[in-house]
Formats: C-alpha cells, sequence, structure tokens
C-alpha cells in the first residue's frame, strides 16, 4: 500500500458508513486539495458498489474539511446491470462537507471504437519546468506528494508574465512511485494551479462544483495534463481539464466551475 492508498483509505463501519482521515500532506496553503478529497469519496463509493470503477463523479464542496477524522456516508440510489448510482457525503464534526454524485461501472480496457487522439502538443519532459518549492510556513504539502512538470509558457506567471489566456499544462506523476488508477486521476483533474493564473489572477480560488469522468484505465506513467478555461466574469470562471495516459490515450475528463482568486 503507498502513502497516497494510505492517505484516501476508507475502512467500512457498517454499510453505508466509512471512517477516513484526512491527511495534512494534501494542504493547499490550508484547505485540503478538492482532488485527494474526491478520490478520499470514491475509495468508500466504491466499495460499497457492485462495481470496480467510478465513472463519473460531481462533487459539491459545501464547507472546507480539515485534516483529520471524518466519515462518509454512502446512500445507494439504483444499481442495475452495467451501473449504480450513489449519493456519497464527507461528514466532519456533525456538518456535510462535500457532497458527491457517483456512478460505477466496470471497464474491461477494450480498443476505444473511436479515439480523438488529438492533444495539444507537449515538449518533452525534460524540456518542461517545476514550480518552485513553496516555503515551509506556507502550509502548501500538495506538492510533496506528487511531480508536476510544466509546459513552459503557462507558467509565466511566475515572474510576472502570464500569457492572457486561461491555460495550465503539465506531466503529472505521484512523487512516490506508483502507477496510476482511478483515485489517482481523481487527484490529477484537481493538480493544476487554477487557469485563471495564466490569464493574470492570483490567490486561492475556490471549487464550488467540480464534475469528472473515468473514461479508461491508465497505463502505466507520466500523465499529461491539458487544462483551460472558456470565461471568467462577475467573479467566477471554468475550468476543463483532459488527461492522457504515457501512450496518448484520453483517460479522464473534468469541468469545474470556481472563484477567482481573492488576493
Amino acid at each position: 500500500m503507498t502513502k497516497f492508498d494510505e492517505a484516501t483509505q476508507a475502512i467500512k463501519i457498517d454499510d453505508t458508513t466509512y471512517d477516513v482521515c484526512l491527511d495534512p500532506g494534501y494542504s493547499i496553503g490550508g484547505p485540503l486539495n478538492g482532488g485527494y478529497l474526491m478520490a478520499v469519496i470514491l475509495r468508500a463509493a466504491v466499495d460499497a458498489s457492485p462495481f470496480e470503477h467510478p465513472v463519473s463523479t460531481t462533487a459539491q464542496f459545501l464547507k472546507a474539511p480539515v485534516p483529520g477524522p471524518a466519515q462518509v456516508r454512502v446512500e445507494p440510489l439504483k444499481a442495475g446491470r452495467t451501473a449504480a448510482f450513489a449519493r456519497a457525503t464527507l461528514v466532519q464534526d456533525g456538518t456535510a462537507k462535500i457532497e458527491g454524485l457517483i456512478t460505477t461501472a466496470t471497464l474491461s480496457g477494450a480498443t476505444p471504437d473511436y479515439h480523438d487522439d488529438e492533444v495539444h502538443p507537449m515538449p518533452p519532459v525534460e524540456d518542461c519546468l517545476r514550480l518552485p518549492d513553496p516555503k515551509p510556513e506556507s502550509g502548501m504539502t500538495l506538492n510533496a506528494q506528487m511531480e508536476l512538470r510544466f509546459d513552459p509558457p503557462t507558467i509565466g506567471w511566475l515572474k510576472g508574465e502570464p500569457t492572457g489566456r486561461p491555460e495550465s499544462r503539465a506531466y503529472f506523476r505521484m512523487a512516490e512511485p506508483q502507477d496510476p488508477d482511478p483515485y489517482v486521476l481523481a487527484l490529477a483533474v484537481d493538480a493544476l494551479p487554477p487557469v485563471v493564473f495564466s490569464a493574470g489572477a492570483r490567490g486561492w480560488a475556490p471549487t464550488v462544483d467540480l464534475t469528472w469522468h473515468l473514461r479508461a484505465l491508465p497505463a502505466p506513467g507520466w500523465l499529461t495534463l491539458i487544462g483551460g478555461g472558456r470565461m471568467i466574469s462577475d467573479g467566477w470562471f471554468d475550468e476543463e481539464v483532459e488527461v492522457r495516459d504515457s501512450t496518448g490515450r484520453l483517460v479522464a475528463q473534468s469541468r469545474q466551475l470556481a472563484r477567482v482568486g481573492r488576493g
């Protein structure tokens, strides 16, 4: 079991209740990363399902949970021959923090009937850049759990040179050797810096609603994350992320609605 597996572990208490312990190692300067929190919820939802994989997840982030004990309560809604539906709620200190609607199924790894292999060209991994290590007092512990190598123009905002477009592109893998699986993909779809940074915004950009789809089981190796947005308006922005595995196959898609950073 890897450190990520331990950090997302859900221990079954009864048919609908799971104990979890939210790990402080996935903090983004105070709040815990939304992708990490989704992975925790999905561990419980899949364990309670007759199917193996979380093919569609919609999560609403009601309040920011803190590191420490919590519970996931799973409410089965319907189960058919090929898919099951459930509601999963992350509860801490008696308060609902995240509400999720999760569809589970079992993917076979079959060859796609159609596959859009058109993707934004990325430089080789060795020509991509890391973000600077955060200062210890920042509380930004997430960086230590994963490796990101960025397409250089998309982190020009670090030097005050944003592209002016909401975009972010990077290679991704876990810091501890681990083949990507659906739970790693839940983290990956929310691993990029907010795409509004490249449009000139700064500050914590809290996610309000995030939906992602598992499209295929990923091959071992680096994942490629391609992020972009359509509109920034009235203090809100959208962010779409496409994840491809080391073979170039589309393995995950996400869209989230978030608040523009206030800082």
